[in-house]
């Protein structure tokens, strides 16, 4: 008998690359271990090289200052840890986790940065541990949004600032068929030209369809409200970049 969908997945089960949703993982995880040594350049692609910039802004407009203890939830390769660590002022303040060994491995952050396997919902830490949390485009990804989130609470320390960056539909219906042109057709079709890994095509099909299905942004403040959080709101980039931002309670 399948397991039912958790009450707070940020999406259906997408049944074109995996049958239910106790299958996610797996799925998630192969298709990220195969496809992590194409992941920076196709995302430098996709961003038309201005990620760097944009990640290091967010995490400004979410507060980490000089001296924060960081935790990078979904590091993957390291591209929002890589900016924590100019931020922070020092890369031993900061650490990455993720349920993908091949993404990690692929890492090029400073050696100094601590890298642990682990998922959102069931972090490898104690509580009112971190100053700052950040993940990013890594929402979609995780199973319960409730769990992970109430996670992400308990490892904060008080006063602790969170900030999760996702891409999100656009509001009109040309913005829309823009993304979802170059996202699931453009994007993919480029793979094949650049990179060396048969999934890679692939992965960037499903980040757009994982999108399309995700839960809208209201729905994902309330589930930040309801984990105790503070002072949550969001903030968007050119109609589709957002940041979820939030305070732990002091």
């Amino acid at each position: 008998m399948n397991k039912p969908t958790p009450a707070h997945a940020p999406h259906q089960p997408l049944t074109e690359y995996y049958p239910t949703e106790q299958d996610r993982q797996a799925y998630l995880r192969q298709i990220f271990d195969n496809t992590a040594p194409d992941y920076d350049r196709i995302e430098a692609m996709l961003a038309w090289g201005t990620g760097s910039r944009y990640r290091r802004q967010a995490l400004e407009r979410a507060g980490l200052k000089t001296g924060m203890k960081v935790l990078d939830v979904g590091v993957g390769t390291g591209l929002v840890a890589a900016q924590a660590c100019v931020l922070a002022g020092d890369a031993t303040l900061v650490t990455g986790v993720d349920p993908s060994a091949g993404m990690l491995a692929a890492s090029k952050l400073p050696a100094a940065v601590t890298l642990m396997e682990g998922r959102a919902e069931s972090l490898p830490f104690p509580d009112n541990h971190f100053d700052f949390l950040s993940m990013g485009y890594a929402l979609r990804h995780i199973s319960d949004l409730g769990v992970a989130f109430a996670e992400f609470e308990r490892v904060l320390k008080p006063g602790g600032r969170l900030c999760i960056l996702e891409i999100t539909q656009a509001q009109n219906r040309m913005g829309k068929w823009l993304l979802r042109n170059y996202m699931r057709g453009v994007i993919p079709l480029l793979t094949r030209f650049v990179s060396k890994q048969k999934d890679s095509a692939t992965i960037w099909r499903y980040y757009w369809d994982s999108i399309e299905a995700c839960v809208p942004p209201e729905q994902v403040l309330a589930t930040l409200h309801a984990a105790g959080l503070t002072q949550v709101q969001r903030h968007l980039e050119v109609g589709v970049f957002s940041e979820y931002q939030a305070i732990k309670k002091q």
